[in-house]
């Protein structure tokens, strides 16, 4: 057997053991302060990431590095409360151990979130944006020996954010009146933020959105068969000058997503329930 296949189901045993055997029906990503969601899982079984076998430890900034276990709008769902970053050091079958482990627990949704700077104009502070699409400047999370039982060798990425769950989202958002935007995520590997002249040369390339994660996840999901839903909180507009008026800093990234973190919860919530 793959040794990386053997890590994954050892780490899912090991959940496996502490939930009691249930099954979720989604995962659920949750990215830099925005955790919040979290909070509305009923009856929740925290697994902090440090006690599986096998898994890293998060260290960015507003992950708090549990695995939670419960019931959300009355679904069973398990979300990452923090992610592993490619910037953290950790190699791509640490960075994207999670959604593997959920694969293995039979997961057959992901949603993705994440805290975004804007290289789209038309967006503000504080938007909820679907991902329709991604560019990515990370090493490919499937380069190497292909685990044949998990999925195909050459991945087909034309849908990789799933239309029938975009579409769900829009319907959700009009009955709340939530208004959503859609875009382009362009995914680096960081920790630096981009220059101003990487964020016109991206924006021109066709970026809405800047960012270092999600991207390797969803990767690995659609490899694993799963279906992939994106959005991005909008945390700062990204400097286009060469100027210090508009410096970027992580703590106030955090800050922002956590002011959004209610809107994209209920979102989440409705979402799921309509699965």
């Amino acid at each position: 057997m793959d040794s990386r296949i053997r890590t994954y189901q050892i780490a899912a045993d090991y959940i496996r053991q502490q939930i009691g055997g249930a099954t979720p029906l989604a995962g659920i990503v949750l990215g830099s302060g925005l955790g919040r969601l979290a909070d509305r899982i009923e009856d929740p079984i925290v697994i902090p990431y440090k006690s599986i076998p096998g898994f890293p430890v998060s260290t960015a900034v507003g992950h708090k590095g549990n695995f939670i276990i419960g019931r959300l709008a009355g679904r069973e769902v398990m979300a990452m409360q923090g992610r592993f970053h490619y910037y953290e050091g950790y190699p791509m079958e640490l960075v994207t151990i999670g959604v593997r482990t959920m694969a293995m627990l039979g997961i057959r949704y992901l949603f993705v979130s994440n805290a975004a700077g804007a290289a789209n104009p038309d967006f503000h502070i504080g938007d909820l944006v679907v991902i329709r699409d991604h560019i990515s400047l990370f090493p490919n999370p499937l380069i190497g020996p292909n685990m044949d039982d998990l999925g195909p060798r050459f991945l087909d990425m034309t849908c990789a954010y799933d239309l029938e769950l975009q579409q769900l989202a829009e319907n959700c958002a009009a009955r709340m009146g939530i208004q959503l935007q859609k875009g382009v995520y362009f995914g680096s590997t960081g920790p630096t933020y981009e220059t101003p002249a990487e964020v016109r040369f991206y924006r021109q390339i066709g970026a809405d959105l800047l960012g270092m994660s999600t991207i390797p996840e969803v990767i690995v999901a659609r490899h694993c068969g799963m279906r992939v839903f994106g959005m991005s909180v909008v945390t700062n507009c990204a400097n286009t000058d060469n100027t210090p008026l508009a410096l970027n800093d992580g703590d106030d990234v955090v800050r922002q997503a956590d002011a959004a973190a209610e809107r994209m919860t209920t979102l989440f919530s409705n979402m799921i329930e309509s699965l």
